[in-house]
């Protein structure tokens, strides 16, 4: 069986804790909805931060809101070898063990000890969806994207819940190699 999955690019991103955004931005401070994301209540800030390691830095990286209750940065695995770090590839949350960086806004900056990942390739889907496909939480499978660079991902993780829209997401390195953007589907192969 295959099913089309809509796919969500992802850039680098951070997400901060209250506490971080009121360091970063000042006391009391709330993000500002630049737009709404696919998943239902997640949306880009109008907020950037500058993500720095005593090896490379990144100026204006958006954040992602709402808050979180643990700061995370999610960057391609390009962009750890300009930071000079090495972030494990994981489901968001997971970041136990995983390297740190400091964040600089304009009103202060955060080091954080850890909390750096690359995302693993992921679809988000609602219990109902995850019945009609036979699949449940934590399922690996496989998707195919048949455009001029044709690849197949394996080891993209499922993740249900039903506060989640179907969307498969693909950082920007997993997105460039098959030349997939926002607009397009992949198959979901079984």
């Amino acid at each position: 069986m295959s099913k089309a999955i809509p796919v969500g690019v992802s850039a680098r991103h951070v997400h901060v804790t209250r506490e971080h955004l009121a360091i970063l931005f000042g006391e009391g401070y709330q993000l500002t909805v630049k737009k709404p994301l696919s998943q239902p209540g997640q949306f880009a800030s109008e907020e950037q931060v500058d993500l720095i390691t005593e090896k490379g830095s990144f100026k204006k990286v958006r954040i992602l809101g709402p808050e979180r209750p643990q700061t995370q940065v999610e960057i391609s695995l390009t962009d750890a070898l300009k930071l000079g770090i090495k972030p494990p590839v994981r489901d968001s949350g997971n970041l136990k063990g995983s390297p740190g960086l400091t964040i600089v806004g304009p009103k202060g900056q955060v080091t954080i000890e850890e909390g750096v990942i690359a995302a693993c390739r992921h679809i988000h889907m609602t219990k109902a969806d995850a019945a009609e496909l036979g699949l449940k939480d934590k399922d690996i499978v496989k998707i195919a994207f048949g455009g001029e660079r044709s690849l197949i991902f394996d080891q993209v993780l499922i993740r249900v819940s039903d506060n989640y829209k179907l969307d498969c997401h693909l950082d920007t390195d997993e997105a460039n190699a098959a030349k997939i953007g926002n607009s397009d589907t992949v198959e979901l192969l079984k």
